[in-house]
């Protein structure tokens, strides 16, 4: 499955931005991962295909929603309330395995190109 990513963008603090992903086939789940400059890339959120199940990172909750669209086979990552923190290079990632979505990256194995998003202070 090939994943695309998109949707970032340079935005204000306290902004709002919405990612998308669009993937080629169908995946169990999906997930939002970033990676700061200088840092390792760490999780955001993931949903079920169902939708029945979202994860979120503690540093996004209450400010980021992950949902998805079946039909078009993409999720979709809106955040609001951004700080400058949150700016990165953001990466999809889908997964074949079974169960909740999961936080750990070897757990996915197909992966977006990333789109920055940056946040002015």
């Amino acid at each position: 499955v090939q994943l695309q990513a998109y949707g970032g963008g340079l935005v204000q603090t306290g902004g709002s931005l919405r990612l998308s992903c669009a993937a080629s086939g169908r995946t169990s789940s999906m997930g939002w991962f970033r990676q700061a400059p200088g840092k390792e890339r760490e999780f955001v959120a993931a949903i079920s295909r169902s939708g029945a199940y979202t994860y979120y990172a503690d540093s996004v909750m209450g400010r980021f929603t992950i949902s998805g669209d079946n039909a078009k086979n993409t999720v979709y990552l809106q955040m609001n309330s951004l700080k400058p923190e949150d700016t990165a290079v953001y990466y999809c990632a889908g997964t074949q395995r079974a169960g909740v979505p999961s936080a750990r990256e070897y757990e996915y194995d197909s992966w977006g190109q990333g789109t920055l998003v940056t946040v002015s202070s």
